[in-house]
């Protein structure tokens, strides 16, 4: 029994999905498009272009930022300084990867 547990928490851990190049690349896109207009998005950007909006990298560098943390912000209802933006959970996955990509 205890052979059995050990191998299904095994098998669990091996299938969580880690971050992959391919999806920093597609979050990297996404941000350009979706994100570039309030917020610097790229490493060597330190100035957003809406001063209050934080640029990714002041993002990635928040300490215990994780891509959990990434998610509930972007998926939230309401953002009383951001526009109400609407992205599917591959979406979401992807420019979270991409903006913890920035803090490595």
């Amino acid at each position: 029994m205890r052979i059995t547990i050990v191998l299904m928490i095994a098998g669990i851990i091996a299938t969580v999905p880690t971050v992959q190049a391919q999806d920093i690349k597609q979050g990297r896109q996404l941000a350009l498009e979706v994100c570039a207009a309030c917020h610097a998005v790229l490493a060597d950007q330190s100035q957003s272009p809406i001063a209050e909006a934080p640029s990714f990298e002041t993002v990635a560098a928040t300490p215990g930022m994780t891509a959990a943390a990434l998610n509930v912000w972007l998926t939230a209802q309401d953002h009383p300084t951001m526009p109400n933006i609407v992205l599917s959970q591959t979406d979401v996955q992807d420019i979270s990867a991409y903006i913890l990509s920035l803090g490595e």
